[in-house]
C-alpha cells in the first residue's frame, strides 16, 4: 500500500516483524548509512542526550516528529517516523526506519524536531502531545537560534513544568502527559496547524510551509511577466502550495499537462486544494528536484529555493537549474525567478541553454531560458 508521501507505509510482514525488533541495516548499505549520519544535527545530538545519560527510559517504541536519523536510534527496539520533507525522508528511510505518512495512535514517548516558524512549532507541540498516550513523555530538541528559549517557556506554560538541559547551542526540554496541561492553549495551538485560507487570494495554506502567510513576492513578479498560450507539457519546480501553477494555467489553459514537484508534502497537500476542479491533467509528485526529475517538458516554471536553515545556498538554485535542463526537450523553455544577488547566469550558460533577462528590480530578477540545437556555447543575449 503506497500513502500520500509516495512510500509504502508498510514492510512486508515477515520483514516488519523482524525490523520491530532490530532495525535493518544491510551490510550493503554501511557506505549510505555513514554519508547520513555524518549530518546528524546539533538539535539532534541534544534531543537524544536525555536517553544517553539515563535521565529518560528507552521505550519499547516511540514516535519521531520531525524524524532524523541517527546512529544511537539504531539500538532502541522500534521507532517511526514522520518527517513531511522528501530528503530528511528519504535520509530516514535510507537508515532502514520505519515511515509513517500520518501518525496514528497513542504512544509512550514523542521525539520532536520543531519547524521554524511561530505558529508551526507551537502547532506541532500540540501535535506531539496528543499522539501521547496518559503518563507518556514528550521530548522537544531545539536550536537556540531557532528560538529555544522562548519555546521552552511557551511549552512550560502549557504544560506547567519542564525539565531541561543544554549543549550544542541547543535546548531539549521534555514533560510527562498529565492533568496539568492547559487544555486551553493546546486547543489554540491546534488551530494554529490547521488548513487556513489567505483571504487576499483565497488560496489555501498551512502553517510552516514556504510563503505561508501571503504570495511569494518574487512567484507574483514571475506570474506578471508569464507568456500567454504556451504550449505541450509543463512543470512547476519546488511548486509550494500552487500559485504558480495556477497562474500559468490560467494564462496558458491549452497546455498538454502540469506536473507539480515539491519538497514539503504539507505545501503539496494544499496544491491539490488549490488546484482542484483544473481541466488540465496534473500530477502531483512529493519529490526532490535536486535528485533529478523523470519526466521531459516543453514548459518548466520554477522560483528555486536558495536557503539551507538560515544560511544561503546557491546549489539548491543550480541543482534545480540542472535537472531543469536535463528535462527540457529541444526547444523547450524555462521561466524563473531569483533574487538578484545570486548568480545563476553563469550556469545557464554552463548548461548550454540560451538565455534572457526581461526584468530586473531592487530585489528580483527573471531569467528566462531556451534549449536550443546548435553549438556548444550559446549565444546569451539579454
Amino acid at each position: 500500500m503506497r500513502g500520500f508521501f509516495g512510500i509504502s507505509a508498510d514492510r512486508p510482514a515477515a520483514k516488519a516483524a523482524a525490523c520491530r525488533s532490530t532495525p535493518c541495516f544491510p551490510a550493503s548499505h554501511a557506505a549510505v548509512l555513514l554519508r547520513i549520519f555524518r549530518r546528524v544535527s546539533p538539535a539532534l545530538e541534544t534531543l537524544l542526550l536525555p536517553f544517553s545519560r539515563g535521565e529518560i527510559e528507552i521505550p519499547q517504541r516511540a514516535l519521531f516528529l520531525g524524524a532524523e536519523p541517527h546512529p544511537d536510534l539504531r539500538e532502541w527496539p522500534a521507532v517511526t517516523g514522520w518527517q513531511p520533507f522528501f530528503p530528511l525522508a528519504e535520509a530516514w528511510r535510507k537508515a532502514g526506519f520505519p515511515l509513517t505518512d500520518e501518525p496514528a495512535g497513542s504512544w509512550p514517548l514523542v521525539l520532536l524536531l520543531p519547524g521554524k516558524s511561530k505558529e508551526e512549532v507551537l502547532a506541532s507541540f500540540a501535535r506531539a502531545y496528543d499522539s501521547l498516550e496518559e503518563g507518556g513523555m514528550l521530548v522537544v530538541g531545539m536550536a537556540n537560534t531557532a528560538g529555544a528559549a522562548r519555546f521552552e517557556k511557551e511549552f512550560a506554560a502549557a504544560s506547567g513544568g519542564v525539565a531541561s538541559l543544554q549543549k550544542n547551542k541547543c535546548r531539549a526540554f521534555h514533560a510527562a502527559k498529565s492533568a496539568a496541561w492547559n487544555q486551553a492553549l493546546l486547543a489554540e495551538w491546534r488551530e494554529l496547524g490547521k488548513p487556513r485560507t489567505l483571504e487576499s487570494t483565497g488560496f489555501i495554506v498551512e502553517a510552516g510551509i514556504f510563503s505561508a502567510d501571503h504570495v511569494d513576492p518574487g512567484s507574483a513578479l514571475l506570474a506578471e511577466h508569464l507568456p500567454k498560450n504556451l504550449k505541450g507539457a509543463a512543470a512547476d519546480l519546488g511548486a509550494g502550495w500552487g500559485f504558480l501553477s495556477r497562474e500559468l494555467l490560467g494564462k496558458s489553459p491549452n497546455l498538454k499537462s502540469l506536473d507539480l514537484f515539491e519538497a514539503d508534502a504539507r505545501a503539496l497537500a494544499c496544491a491539490k486544494k488549490n488546484l482542484s476542479g483544473i481541466a488540465t491533467p496534473l500530477e502531483f509528485h512529493w519529490h526532490d528536484v535536486a535528485a533529478g526529475l523523470p519526466g521531459k517538458y516543453e514548459v518548466i516554471v520554477m522560483n528555486p529555493p536558495f536557503h539551507t536553515g538560515q544560511n544561503t545556498d546557491i546549489s539548491l538554485g543550480r541543482a534545480f537549474l540542472r535537472s531543469a535542463a536535463d528535462a527540457m526537450r529541444t526547444g523547450g523553455r524555462l521561466f524563473m525567478v531569483a533574487n538578484r544577488q545570486l548568480p545563476y547566469e553563469a550556469e545557464l550558460d554552463a548548461l548550454g541553454l540560451v538565455w534572457r533577462k526581461p526584468v530586473e528590480d531592487s530585489t528580483y530578477k527573471l531569467l528566462f531560458a531556451e534549449k536550443r540545437l546548435g553549438p556548444s556555447k550559446p549565444v546569451t543575449f539579454r
